[in-house]
């Protein structure tokens, strides 16, 4: 009866985790297609695209998503650069040309449009944040230039929500976006997943349904939130949709 017990408590538990990878692994399939890398082209640099971080498709198909940070480094018009989308993966890469940037520093969000229209993800409708503990899973390209484009999964709950800065012990200890971003703060996940240089950008979703929540930020929340701190820590943030769903409302 002991042994009887013990394999039911055993498979009660293991075919729930079972179903949950099924649910990605599915989900995956609708997810990747719409993963692209963000790039500096230069036609007189070797080699011409420099990776600069990930971005995601939405509706209609010929926007992207990602983080401002990514984008915001001053082009040399001299040597013609500019941005560019690359869209595929592995030896199967497209490049397309940046059209129109739109953008919300104080989110550190951005859009862009491509000629191209790409398989785009769905964006999540719900006003509240996700709940504390709720499942998520995030795809991009860690680590870009040194890994190539190979999309990445990584998986985890949300840890927290957070603020964007706190307060610090002493005024010495602010920076001037700190100082900037407490006057009017607002709450950020937290999450309980690595990721990497190479991973703003990229798409946070819920496991099920390959619904976006957020948007994976590795630099813009760090500059505040551990702006006391000697070495940043290895903690993952990630910006609530509703603030890009904002953003789209003002752009055309």
């Amino acid at each position: 009866m002991r042994i009887f017990f013990s394999l039911l408590s055993f498979l009660l538990v293991t075919f729930p985790l079972l179903a949950q990878q099924n649910e990605l692994s599915k989900t995956l399939v609708k997810i990747k297609p719409s993963i692209v890398a963000i790039g500096i082209y230069n036609p007189t640099a070797s080699p011409r695209t420099k990776l600069v971080g990930t971005g995601f498709v939405i509706q209609p198909g010929n926007r992207i998503v990602t983080n401002y940070h990514v984008v915001a480094t001053a082009l040399n018009s001299a040597q013609q650069e500019g941005y560019v989308i690359l869209s595929g993966q592995a030896n199967q890469i497209k490049q397309h040309k940046v059209i129109t940037q739109k953008n919300a520093i104080a989110y550190d969000l951005t859009v862009l449009s491509i000629a191209d229209n790409l398989p785009a993800l769905n964006l999540h409708s719900g006003a509240d944040l996700i709940a504390e503990g709720s499942d998520i899973a995030f795809t991009g390209f860690p680590i870009t230039q040194v890994l190539g484009l190979y999309p990445a999964t990584h998986r985890g709950i949300v840890a927290a929500h957070t603020p964007i800065a706190i307060p610090a012990d002493q005024s010495a200890q602010l920076n001037a976006a700190a100082i900037r971003r407490l006057a009017a703060p607002y709450l950020v996940y937290q999450l309980d997943a690595t990721a990497y240089p190479g991973n703003s950008g990229s798409p946070l979703f819920l496991p099920a349904t390959g619904e976006v929540i957020g948007i994976v930020n590795q630099v813009h929340i760090k500059s505040t939130r551990e702006a006391v701190l000697s070495d940043p820590s290895g903690i993952t943030y990630a910006i609530p949709i509703q603030h890009l769903q904002t953003l789209l409302a003002e752009t055309p």
